[in-house]
């Protein structure tokens, strides 16, 4: 969503754009604040309009919690927040690091925390700012698209996984993302939560003088392969996705999942 932050996001090209109409891309500046809840307000409109078309729409990348408050999200809104308790949290992280807000959290609400990636800074700041004010409280209710939807998850063969991941890192290198990620610093802050994004940090690193250029691709490969495997602990809590084998043609698999799905919507009278 953030424009400027096209390599290192793998964003789509004009050139793919120009064949698929894509929706969520370029919303926002790198230091324009953009919640979860203003994303999946522009999902939905996109879904919607998809919708009376008669279209389908493929939800695809992002955090598996962006994708969960899209399709079956809880109403962001109606969760407290106060400035003043977020910069307290924020201050604790920055002395004492994401372990010991953690177990805070898991402390003052178990049931929150069961629920949050408690290695994700950001997350955890948030759950902890929630819990202070509403303590471990039911969730509020569930605003997810309100139409039938099918779930795919791609898998590969771990060592087949890995090395994608090495191969895409040194390809986005080759691309030019250490000048992106020149040009982007000198514009913005570096410490605003758009550039958490991998591949920033480790280019910024290496122009530096800190690493090595091989370093870098190296370090951006494993931030990646990190990132993947907490996707896959993630997606085990997800119900009814279709598995499908990205090593093979996963084509013939998708349009069977999406045959089963098409007659439900249409007896519900809505588009997927």
């Amino acid at each position: 969503m953030y424009r400027g932050l096209d390599i290192g996001t793998a964003k789509a090209t004009p050139e793919e754009r120009g064949r698929v109409v894509h929706h969520g891309l370029d919303l926002v500046e790198p230091d324009q604040p953009y919640s979860v809840a203003q994303f999946r307000d522009h999902a939905l409109g996109a879904l919607r309009s998809l919708g009376a078309r008669g279209g389908v729409g493929i939800l695809a990348g992002g955090t598996g919690f962006w994708l969960r408050a899209v399709m079956a999200g809880i109403d962001t809104d109606a969760l407290p927040s106060d400035a003043a308790v977020r910069a307290g949290i924020e201050a604790e992280l920055a002395g004492g690091g994401v372990a010991e807000l953690a177990r805070r959290l898991r402390a003052l609400a178990p049931g929150l925390a069961r629920r949050t990636d408690l290695r994700n800074p950001r997350r955890v700041v948030r759950a902890l700012e929630i819990a202070t004010l509403r303590g471990d409280a039911p969730l509020p209710a569930r605003l997810g698209y309100p139409a039938p939807a099918v779930g795919l998850q791609l898998v590969l063969e771990p060592l087949e996984h890995r090395r994608r991941i090495s191969a895409r890192a040194r390809s986005q290198f080759d691309a030019g993302l250490v000048e992106e990620a020149r040009a982007l610093r000198e514009r913005f802050d570096p410490s605003l939560p758009a550039f958490s994004a991998i591949g920033y940090r480790e280019s910024w690193a290496y122009l530096d003088g800190e690493i090595t250029l091989e370093a870098a691709i190296e370090l951006d490969a494993l931030h990646n392969a990190q990132f993947a495997r907490r996707q896959r602990t993630w997606l085990r809590s997800e119900r009814s996705l279709a598995i499908l084998d990205a090593q093979a043609d996963p084509l013939p698999g998708a349009l069977a999942a999406l045959d089963r799905l098409l007659p439900i919507a249409d007896a519900a009278g809505v588009g997927a």
